[in-house]
């Protein structure tokens, strides 16, 4: 039985390579042997099964070997990486992959919505470094998870919500993931459309970068951490250009919009709350990207490299974001205040940029940093939806991915015209979950299991009755949402009761709500649910 605690990572090592050989049924109904595999066999058994009895199933399972023999596709699926399978890229591109998918033009937005709220400068950016450095210790934890287990991040969820809890975390991944991309599309339409001078739909940008993030994701993680590795260099360069060009017209001393200080303190947790949830929002994902590396690779430094390649490239954007919405929205510089008003985020940054032709050139070089991004989710959304059960799972990633881009496009398109009511109403909805999703994983694996000394039995992985039944934590979860997220919630469309204590337009407090309730109600819960049960 494979397991990695108590036991040091060198045990794990070598159980690894001593690991029953686990039986897959092939094309003519016989037995493939899948060596070092700690994958329990019916799994494997069923999913090939499945391929096997559907047609279209087996066609597509065809089509994605031959596209894994010509193009060097990844056809890894969610099965656990054993040891000795496992192809660790350096470890230095831990935090370079976060700048690839934080230092772009999609993280923009949020910061303008500081000045939208009626924010001065300096509070937003207070705002800005405190939220994301919050929410980045989220990421940065759950993120150590991935190498000492070989998993997903979804699937070591499993290990605290069971096998059907997880299930509902899969869901609640790819909304989030979508959430992110959606912002991201819509971003670059605008952009596209001000490169054309406003001739060309916004849609037709839209597209074009959905089309884009969704190949290069089918190629997987080897070409990811390839591709993150350097795609943030260029968009780093323009933003630093672009806050350059804009500084002349920003008001650092501009006041806010009138309000009371209660009025005022809503508006910055609010504010606060999107910056948390964004940085917290890559805590489903992180450990996709980290179950190469080997058991042996230090927690700490997997921990410390992921909390700085979140929290830098994020914060910088960011305030750069809140920068330039100062000078269009607080110090209303007539040029920039018209663009924003008039085209949304893509006129504005068009306007900045000067001349006019360095401005198309930086605006469709910008376009494209978003794709680090972008596949990443595309990635990561077509792994969850495998997660959901054997049939999902009998599907090839990549055709799962293909509709989650088709997805966003569309709702991309739909919501074109609305970019900050989609940044304000959506981010700030993440963080209610991700901060009891990230507090559960910690309280099972820092109390229940390291304390215990029962560790994970890897070979259970994709087995329900041997896995945690999960009420539990799928309790604590949805009473961290519902009666946590939802009072202290502070949307357009919904203020809740505790929310409405900071004013007519509320302050969100759902974050902190949430994983005070998460933490109150899962100890007790997953401690009787283990003496019941036994697992």
């Amino acid at each position: 039985m494979a397991t990695i605690e108590p036991h040091s990572a060198s045990s794990e090592l070598s159980k690894a390579h001593d690991v029953e050989k686990q039986p897959e049924i092939n094309e003519t109904g016989g037995l493939d042997i899948r060596h070092g595999s700690v994958t329990p066999a019916y799994e494997i058994a069923r999913a090939r099964h499945l391929q096997n009895s559907f047609a279209p199933l087996r066609w597509l399972s065809r089509g994605e070997a031959w596209l894994d023999e010509k193009m060097g596709i990844e056809t890894q699926g969610v099965d656990r990486i054993p040891e000795e399978e496992k192809r660790p890229p350096s470890t230095v591109n831990i935090f370079f992959m976060w700048w690839s998918m934080t230092c772009h033009v999609g993280t923009l937005p949020l910061g303008v919505l500081g000045p939208e709220f009626g924010l001065t400068l300096g509070q937003s950016v207070a705002a800005v470094v405190v939220g994301t450095i919050l929410g980045a210790l989220c990421t940065a934890y759950t993120g150590t998870l991935g190498p000492k287990t070989g998993l997903r991040q979804i699937a070591i969820s499993r290990y605290s919500f069971g096998f059907w809890g997880a299930k509902l975390c899969s869901v609640l991944n790819v909304v989030v993931g979508g959430g992110f991309a959606v912002v991201n599309v819509v971003i670059t339409g605008q952009m596209l459309s001000a490169v054309s001078d406003y001739t060309v739909s916004i849609a037709v940008g839209c597209v074009i970068v959905a089309i884009i993030s969704y190949v290069v994701s089918v190629f997987g993680f080897s070409i990811i951490h390839t591709v993150e590795k350097y795609s943030w260099i260029v968009s780093f360069i323009l933003i630093c250009v672009l806050i350059g060009q804009a500084a002349p017209h920003v008001g650092p001393s501009a006041p806010g919009f009138p309000s009371s200080n209660l009025e005022t303190a809503g508006s910055w947790l609010s504010f606060m709350a999107i910056c948390f949830s964004s940085s917290s929002g890559w805590c489903s994902i992180a450990a996709d990207y980290y179950c190469n590396y080997p058991a042996t690779t230090k927690s700490s430094k997997v921990f410390f490299l992921t909390l700085a390649g979140v929290t830098l490239p994020t914060v910088f954007v960011t305030v750069v974001g809140s920068c330039i919405g100062n000078a269009a929205i607080l110090n209303a510089y007539p040029p920039y205040a018209a663009a924003y008003e008039d085209h949304g985020l893509g006129g504005l940054l068009r306007e900045i940029y000067h001349p006019l032709g360095w401005s198309k050139f930086c605006l469709v070089i910008l376009t494209f940093s978003v794709i680090g991004n972008n596949i990443a989710i595309n990635y990561s959304s077509g792994l969850s939806i495998q997660l959901l059960g054997h049939w999902f799972h009998a599907v090839p990633r990549f055709i799962w991915s293909f509709g989650v881009a088709l997805v966003v496009a569309l709702l991309a398109i739909i919501g074109k015209d609305h970019l900050s009511t989609i940044v304000s109403d959506f981010v700030s909805l993440l963080g209610y979950w991700t901060i009891s999703f990230t507090l559960i994983l910690l309280i099972e694996d820092q109390w229940f299991r390291k304390r215990s000394g029962e560790g994970y039995n890897l070979e259970v992985w994709d087995m329900p009755k041997k896995l945690p039944l999960g009420t539990a934590a799928t309790f604590s979860l949805l009473a961290g949402y519902l009666a946590g997220g939802v009072p202290g919630m502070a949307q357009v469309w919904y203020v809740g009761p505790i929310a409405q204590k900071f004013g007519p337009f509320g302050g969100d407090v759902g974050v902190y709500m949430s994983g005070a309730i998460t933490l109150f109600c899962y100890p007790p819960l997953r401690y009787y649910e283990r003496k019941k049960t036994g697992r």
